[in-house]
């Protein structure tokens, strides 16, 4: 009965949306194209559905809160958590692997709804127990302000909203960041931005620092572009920044060649879900792991111009773009 709370991220169950949450089918996704992924699991919206009928927990946001933080998890549903840290820890062979434990709402990282940011993730998580903690403190993300203000605004239930969650080996990242197969700030789909700094990616996402940028052409895959970011604080272990120092925060923190390597991964990604992507990526050594790809949803929802006037071929068009008109 307790394997039916969790599902490992290479388990085809576990592209379920509606069960395990956008970010975990959307890593269920990647794992299953043979994407760089880390190892992990996720906990269902079974569990978090167990847990709230055990406490009576469907009332108003502030009650529903304080229960989460005050009840006992079921019995059943820690050891489904349990089991699958333990598992995970046989397949890394490690005792204690420390993992990432990352909040995946049902109603998140669709087109209509993103509610990247809008959730917690909690770093270096280590021990069943710990595990199971960070777990609720996910669960009780549903709960906040942030989250059910942001749901009413874009005309979601809050009370519809379950939570899954990722538990995923943690990646001890030289560097990381996000990247957009899109240009996030004109929409040309002919670019893909790649923005890292030093560590984990907490820094780039919470706004700590200026990242360094590349711009790379999508056709080519060339860097056409490489703005220094600012980067005195990183973020190695845990939730604590630390500075860096300031000859490593001029040096750029991915080469060319990693961000190519990255580039080429967006551009897959932005052809197999067709349209642009918004990923979170972090590098283990010198190689790529894909934390997070979601649609991106500021320009890819707007409708495209269309490159010729309707009814017109490209050839029609061009031939009378270089026709002499008559005069009158």
């Amino acid at each position: 009965m307790s394997a039916a709370y969790t599902s490992r991220l290479d388990e085809s169950r576990c592209l379920d949306r509606r069960e395990f949450g956008g970010k975990a089918a959307g890593l269920a996704g990647l794992a299953a194209a043979g994407m760089p992924v880390a190892p992990g699991f996720a906990v269902g919206a079974a569990a978090y559905r167990a847990f709230l009928d055990e406490v009576g927990g469907r009332g108003s946001a502030p009650d529903t809160a304080r229960l989460m933080a005050e009840a006992p998890v079921p019995e059943r549903v820690v050891t489904a958590i349990r089991e699958g840290y333990q598992r995970l820890c046989a397949e890394t062979g490690a005792t204690l692997v420390p993992v990432a434990v990352r909040s995946s709402a049902t109603a998140e990282d669709s087109a209509a709804a993103s509610f990247a940011g809008g959730f917690d993730t909690w770093v270096d998580v280590v021990g069943a127990e710990d595990v199971v903690a960070a777990v609720r403190r996910c669960w009780a993300g549903v709960c906040t302000a942030r989250a059910t203000g942001y749901a009413t605004a874009i005309g979601v239930d809050p009370t519809g909203i379950e939570m899954a969650v990722v538990v995923q080996r943690m990646i001890c990242a030289r560097s990381a960041g996000v990247m957009f197969t899109i240009s996030p700030v004109t929409g040309d789909r002919s670019r893909i931005v790649v923005e890292a700094s030093w560590g984990v990616g907490l820094a780039v996402v919470g706004g700590d620092v200026t990242p360094d940028r590349w711009v790379v052409d999508k056709v080519g895959l060339t860097v056409v572009e490489h703005t220094p970011g600012d980067k005195r604080v990183e973020y190695r272990h845990g939730a604590a920044a630390v500075a860096v120092d300031p000859a490593r925060s001029a040096q750029p923190c991915l080469t060319d060649d990693e961000v190519i390597a990255l580039a080429r991964l967006g551009k897959q990604l932005d052809r197999r879900r067709g349209g642009p992507q918004d990923i979170e990526f972090a590098m283990d050594g010198g190689n790529p792991v894909l934390l997070q790809c979601r649609q991106e949803t500021v320009w890819s929802t707007r409708p495209r111009r269309p490159r010729f006037p309707p009814g017109q071929s490209p050839t029609g068009w061009i031939s009378g773009a270089v026709t002499p008109k008559s005069s009158w």
